[in-house]
């Protein structure tokens, strides 16, 4: 290679580079990135590797919420507050998310195909809870998404069991009040299985 060709080549590839550097720029500066690597994650999903796994479900040995976690506080998008002890005695899905998490916005469209598939069911609730500290990102997020699916704002400590290093962290409770699926991460909850194992759930 001559030093001209190889001078041409490296101008190339520093061009090439800034303009990917330019590009992941604007997309930050924009606040377009999230939807971007979420639009990328969720194509992972499709590929059916990230079902969530009921195989590995233990129904006996997750802890128990107390009393003190029942009384845990929600605020809902126009400002009533909620408690925990209002989903006391059903099957409750909890996800913990936030709209500025791509792996949120990836699985949010299969966490809403389960809502619409068993939420006519008895005794399945579903708590969406947002970790926004402008909830009006989150409720702009779920209205120019057009999810259906209940979400609400902490208004009081977490419980400790819902302490997580991850976003997105997903939680079963189960009508006697024991957390019997966690799930930190990414997973397509809209699989025939996880959708047949909750209406299960429901009828015990």
């Amino acid at each position: 290679m001559t030093k001209e060709k190889s001078s041409n080549t490296w101008k190339q590839s520093l061009i090439e580079w800034g303009a990917i550097f330019a590009i992941g720029a604007i997309l930050y500066a924009t606040g377009w990135h999230t939807e971007v690597l979420g639009t990328l994650q969720r194509g992972m999903l499709w590929t059916g590797l990230f079902d969530a796994d009921t195989s590995k479900i233990a129904t006996t040995e997750g802890p128990m919420l107390s009393e003190r976690d029942f009384r845990f506080q929600m605020e809902t998008s126009d400002g009533n507050t909620v408690s925990l002890s209002n989903f006391q005695g059903d099957v409750v899905f909890v996800n913990v998310w936030a709209s500025w998490c791509p792996p949120c916005v990836a699985e949010m469209p299969t966490i809403e195909t389960l809502y619409e598939n068993v939420n006519s069911k008895e005794n399945i609730r579903f708590i969406l809870l947002s970790m926004d500290e402008e909830q009006q990102k989150a409720v702009n997020f779920m209205e120019g998404k057009e999810l259906s699916v209940p979400y609400y704002f902490p208004a009081s400590g977490l419980p400790t069991e819902f302490h997580s290093q991850y976003l997105p962290t997903t939680y079963i409770i189960s009508k006697q009040g024991q957390i019997i699926y966690k799930k930190e991460g990414i997973a397509d909850y809209s699989s025939p299985n996880f959708t047949q194992w909750m209406r299960e759930l429901a009828q015990q």
